[in-house]
């Protein structure tokens, strides 16, 4: 193994656990609560899937010179506006999970295939010319950025929180202690607020 497929393996592995982030922030979720926009600019569970897809589309497709029909209406900004960010009713959350893999499945692909210092093009970006390297770096920052607004909306749907699995990355403490530590939390910024 050479230390570029090293590197490779380490970045795969930070962009897949985002990923499996984000899909399991949709278990055991009625349709409703997987669409229903949960702040003042729509962020939605289903959506944050649906935008990522396009995202991993986008940068590891035509920015490497891969055509990839899916993503090209959107990248030329033709339909509705944010269009990435939700689901239309004839879409299921099956339709939007396979749109997503496949999206792995492209960034994958063009991963094992070039080298980390392979040349792309971001038109939209201020200094257009990268590196697979810097892409993927991209790519996963957002991925966690977007797992870290999943975490958000879904305890805002049913309190529940967790990476991998419900309550795996916060203490093991009762609803009443969670009530009182947010009261807590409360007093204090009332305090520090006057």
């Amino acid at each position: 193994m050479t230390p570029d497929d090293d590197a490779k393996a380490d970045l795969r592995t930070y962009l897949q656990e985002g990923r499996d982030v984000l899909v399991f922030k949709l278990d055991g979720l009625p349709e409703y609560d997987a669409r229903r926009p949960l702040t003042p600019t729509g962020t939605n569970l289903l959506g944050l899937l649906k935008h990522l897809a396009y995202v991993e589309m986008g940068y590891f497709g035509p920015v490497f010179g891969r055509r990839v029909p899916e993503v090209e209406a959107w990248m030329a900004e033709e339909g509705e506006p944010n269009s990435d960010m939700w689901a239309t009713e004839e879409e299921s959350r099956a339709d939007v999970l396979a749109l997503y893999r496949r999206a792995w499945a492209l960034t994958d692909a063009t991963v094992a295939e070039l080298p980390l210092d392979a040349g792309g093009r971001v038109p939209w970006w201020s200094r257009p010319e990268v590196t697979l390297h810097r892409v993927l770096v991209h790519v996963i920052a957002e991925t966690h950025r977007h797992a870290g607004h999943a975490d958000i909306v879904r305890e805002l749907v049913d309190s529940s929180v967790g990476n991998q699995g419900v309550g795996d990355n916060l203490p093991e403490r009762d609803a009443d202690w969670w009530r009182d530590y947010r009261g807590n939390l409360e007093d204090v910024a009332h305090r520090a607020g006057r």
